[in-house]
């Protein structure tokens, strides 16, 4: 379809009729809406979890055309649930070409348009704007002014012009205007001052603000979507009442609700594919790295307040990738494959997103980051080993067996090292962590079962002298009877 680019053309289109003529944006993104849930379309593609919990929620948001806030911790979708609104707006729609608030031709709001509008006629030329053009994001910070958000009387535009002060077409506009007939996201709410805040609400409901003392009415036609930590409205500031009032629909976020859905939003939002090879991803390395971020959101040394983000495990999967693909590059081995001791090289991935409580500060981040990893590693191993026997393994360790096997060795070696601990490598192939033939994950499983055994201090691990029994004693050359050491 050619589209028309003339006022006079777009008369003679669907544009100009019912229902596509004054349809509001709110109104497009609910009709929209129930087109995509009559044709069972994914309505935010990628959000994994929200299904049952948080979409519902916006979908009865959006149908009884309200403006809503998300709030939640940090890495919990927010910013991103908002951008995928985009996909509920028109593919293009037509404006007054020139005009700085995307004035609807059959609608105008700006002086400059009425006023274009008025000299051309049907020969107003018209331009066509994106939906990606329709969506405009804020965050919110203190500094932000009227200017930024409204606009602002520009005197340069007075001059050039010859109008007074008071005339809108002197008027530089903020991002909300330029926002009419679109989405305007404000990241983090509370943080706007209160007079902004005030400002804010204003144009939303009565459509009017004064700049430098001069009313200005400009009646937008946008939706608003909010976000904001729970939190933020003691610790940095707060959303005023009269605000809080006229937006329609406050949804709860959360995390992950299992291990299961984390480790799927983990996947999709990690950067795994680095040309050449794909990874071979053992799927309880996997796990462990999701079990890390569920294990530092129950530990009381962790903030709560602050939360612990999705991006934790994100980053801690993208870390312990690299670590194994060093690795496979400097041994030349051909097979990437992560282990329990890449998750360890990972520590700076988790330290930088934890904020820790008092106690936590005493004992430093590098600390507790190691623990979560052993403590999901115990977990992981409980879970899935629950019913193996592994007393031999124990029974070995008690009797003075020591194994230290440093993570950046081969693989091949790695597993002859593990060899020697009795029916070790026969239990990870029992349990269906790895056959015995793919020794790389062979060896994987085997560090996560002495990292688990080691989490449940049935042995014990220590950087100086690796896996040794649960309470060694003082021995002559450190490893004592049975011991092996690579590297």
């Amino acid at each position: 379809m050619i589209e028309p680019r003339t006022f006079g053309d777009l008369k003679r289109t669907p544009w100009a009729e019912p229902p596509l003529r004054g349809r509001s944006v709110r109104d497009e993104i609910r009709h929209n809406l129930l087109r995509h849930i009559q044709s069972g379309a994914p309505l935010f593609p990628g959000i994994v979890g929200y299904e049952d919990t948080i979409l519902p929620h916006i979908v009865n948001a959006l149908l009884a055309r309200h403006h809503f806030i998300l709030l939640g911790l940090r890495g919990q979708a927010k910013s991103r649930i908002l951008r995928e609104l985009t996909g509920l707006l028109d593919e293009r729609i037509p404006i007054v070409a020139g005009s700085e608030v995307n004035d609807d031709p059959f609608g105008p709001i700006s002086k400059y348009a009425r006023e274009m509008l008025a000299e051309c006629g049907d020969a107003t030329p018209i331009a066509w704007l994106g939906r990606d053009q329709r969506y405009v994001e804020k965050l919110a910070t203190p500094d932000v002014t009227i200017a930024d958000l409204i606009g602002d009387v520009d005197p340069i535009k007075a001059a050039r012009g010859g109008h007074l002060l008071s005339d809108e077409l002197t008027m530089h506009f903020g991002l909300l205007p330029r926002a009419n007939r679109g989405i305007f996201a404000i990241n983090e709410l509370p943080d706007l001052s209160g007079k902004v805040q005030v400002g804010l609400f204003n144009i939303m409901q009565e459509g009017d603000v004064q700049i430098k003392g001069y009313p200005v009415r400009l009646p937008l036609d946008v939706l608003l979507a909010f976000t904001a930590n729970p939190e933020d409205y003691t610790a940095r500031g707060k959303i005023i009442t009269p605000l809080k009032d006229r937006i329609g629909s406050e949804i709860i976020t959360h995390y992950p609700r299992t291990v299961q859905l984390g480790m799927e939003i983990t996947v999709q939002e990690a950067w795994i594919s680095r040309g050449g090879a794909p990874p071979d991803i053992p799927d309880f390395v996997l796990e462990v790295i999701e079990r890390v971020a569920f294990e530092a959101r129950e530990d009381k040394r962790v903030d709560k307040r602050s939360g612990v983000s999705q991006r934790l495990p994100i980053s801690v999967l993208e870390n312990a990738l690299s670590n194994a693909e060093r690795r496979s590059v400097t041994l030349g081995e051909g097979r990437i494959v992560p282990r329990v001791s890449d998750i360890y090289a990972a520590v700076p991935s988790i330290t930088g997103k934890l904020e820790l409580e008092y106690e936590g500060e005493l004992q430093g981040g590098d600390v507790i980051a190691r623990e979560l990893i052993r403590r999901a590693a115990g977990k992981v191993m409980e879970e899935r080993m629950g019913g193996a026997d592994l007393a031999r393994i124990i029974a070995w360790f008690d009797q003075g067996g020591a194994l230290k096997v440093p993570g950046d060795e081969r693989s091949e070696l790695c597993h002859q090292g593990f060899s020697v601990v009795p029916t070790l490598v026969e239990t990870v192939a029992d349990c269906g962590l790895s056959p015995k033939s793919d020794i790389p994950c062979t060896v994987a499983g085997c560090e996560l079962i002495l990292e688990g055994l080691a989490a449940q201090k049935r042995i014990s691990r220590s950087e100086e002298l690796g896996y040794t029994r649960a309470k060694p004693e003082r021995r002559e050359g450190g490893y004592g009877k049975g011991g092996i050491s690579f590297g």
